[in-house]
């Protein structure tokens, strides 16, 4: 097997764990807010902001506990999107569109992180970090973009080198 194609295929299996893992985080959103307020020194910055969430989530919860079934669609939606990305761990060459599909969707979480986020009041800081889940995700498929890349480059020139052959010999 040609080693672009593995190369393609572990980042492209490492973003689909991911994207499932992510997808996991999701639904014990309380359970993650009440252990993550513990884990910051009390008064910092982020404590604070995090200890606020728990609140609202918890307060939600405790009310109107329909609401996270927001969360279970969002869980819902990364596994989904983790399938998506079997058509080019099979085929890397083929189902190219889906990498450029996951680019761009990488690149519009910053301008929806940072719109969103300033409409609903979440703090800058903050957005910043969602933002960075965009640019973390652009690494591994930019790679796999690149490799395949190359991939198309080397099969275009094995063709043409075949085809040169195949004229030679008629």
């Amino acid at each position: 097997m040609n080693k672009h194609i593995k190369i393609v295929r572990g980042w492209i299996l490492f973003f689909m764990i991911s994207l499932f893992i992510s997808g996991v985080t999701a639904m014990p959103v309380e359970r993650e807010l009440a252990f993550l307020s513990r884990c910051f020194p009390q008064g910092s910055l982020i404590d604070d902001w995090i200890e606020t969430v728990f609140r609202g989530v918890a307060q939600t919860n405790l009310h109107f506990p329909f609401i996270a079934y927001g969360y279970d669609w969002l869980a819902f939606a990364h596994f989904v999107l983790a399938v998506l990305f079997i058509g080019p761990f099979r085929d890397p060459v083929r189902n190219k569109w889906v990498i450029e599909f996951g680019m761009i969707a990488c690149l519009m979480i910053i301008p929806f992180a940072l719109v969103v986020g300033h409409v609903r009041g979440i703090p800058l800081w903050w957005q910043i970090i969602d933002c960075s889940f965009g640019i973390i995700g652009l690494i591994p498929l930019g790679i796999c973009l690149a490799r395949i890349a190359t991939i198309e480059e080397e099969n275009r020139v094995t063709t043409e080198f075949e085809n040169s052959i195949q004229y030679k010999t008629i």
